[in-house]
């Protein structure tokens, strides 16, 4: 216990464990890259062979895909750098700015499949074979379990869901290419396979939405979604002795880590190391915030703490 030699007394109760670590995916972003790319190299050699450019442009999107998992992969490497003295946090924010950056770039790259859907209504073209059907029913196969990589982990890191809706979409994808492909072949209906497209771009873009959506909320230091800041502030209120909370801050350090800090006045003095390791124990295991830092004030100043008032930072 540190006393300090103003009106007030700091003590920083930290929380490290974890029940979810991102770093455990690395296996799966590196097994992901590996078959993503040699699919694409056969998107590449049949759609030459075939004289596609429908292959050769979903080869161009599945590449644009890979870089996304190469940059999910690099954030997880980047969040493991240990502290410095300018990066006090390590580089474990770097997690959101990648979700920020897939969500907006599979926004982007679904919306230019949206577009070309629609510019065909008016103009079909012939662009589906046996050759097409078979490389996107390989494509379902590679993108769905690529997609199931990641799916448990999409639950708990915004990181790694970004790289579930990436694979998700393109299973969805070569999907719609197998199914309006086959019809097409059977009915000639040419109209059907920008129908589809659109269809799943737009299903695709509702579902970014929500990733594009929780990605800026924590850039923007919001409080993590699934987090009730009210109960937080209700709980610290309840600990014994406690007569006040303020300067409550509550925000993401990463995609799956979350810190707060608050100022916890006490008028009958400092309650001791142990009740700051409980109050962050509890913090840590009700709220899943594994980062806490609580300053206590006694309040023996005639002058109110500065960052009492809620509007003020």
């Amino acid at each position: 216990m540190n006393a300090m030699h103003n009106n007030h007394s700091h003590n920083h109760g930290h929380s490290h464990t974890h029940c979810y670590m991102p770093a455990s995916y690395g296996r799966a972003f590196i097994i992901g890259i590996i078959i993503n790319t040699l699919f694409i190299i056969a998107e590449i050699i049949y759609g030459l062979k075939a004289n596609s450019l429908a292959l050769l442009a979903d080869a161009g999107h599945n590449a644009g895909d890979v870089l996304g998992l190469f940059m999910s992969l690099g954030a997880i490497l980047l969040a493991k750098r240990k502290p410095s003295e300018r990066f006090t946090y390590g580089l474990q924010s770097s997690s959101i700015i990648i979700a920020l950056a897939n969500a907006v770039f599979l926004l982007v790259s679904i919306g230019a499949i949206g577009w070309e859907a629609i510019l065909r209504f008016n103009k079909p073209e012939i662009t589906i074979g046996t050759i097409v059907i078979s490389i996107a029913a390989i494509g379902i196969v590679i993108n769905g379990f690529t997609a199931w990589l990641f799916m448990s982990g999409s639950k708990h890191d915004l990181n790694v869901r970004g790289a579930f809706i990436h694979m998700l979409a393109d299973t969805l994808i070569s999907l719609g290419v197998v199914i309006s492909g086959a019809i097409i072949l059977k009915s000639g209906w040419l109209w059907l396979d920008p129908l589809v497209s659109l269809t799943i771009s737009i299903i695709i873009i509702i579902g970014t939405w929500g990733l594009l959506k929780d990605a800026l909320n924590l850039a923007l230091h919001a409080v993590p979604k699934g987090i009730d800041p009210l109960k937080v502030k209700n709980y610290l209120t309840s600990l014994d002795g406690v007569k006040d909370v303020h300067d409550l801050h509550i925000w993401a350090m990463s995609t799956t880590q979350v810190a707060l800090s608050a100022h916890l006045l006490m008028r009958n003095g400092h309650p001791g190391d142990d009740f700051i390791k409980n109050a962050t124990n509890e913090l840590e295991h009700n709220f899943n915030i594994g980062h806490s830092t609580i300053q206590i004030e006694i309040g023996n100043s005639a002058a109110e703490c500065k960052l009492a008032p809620d509007n003020v930072i």
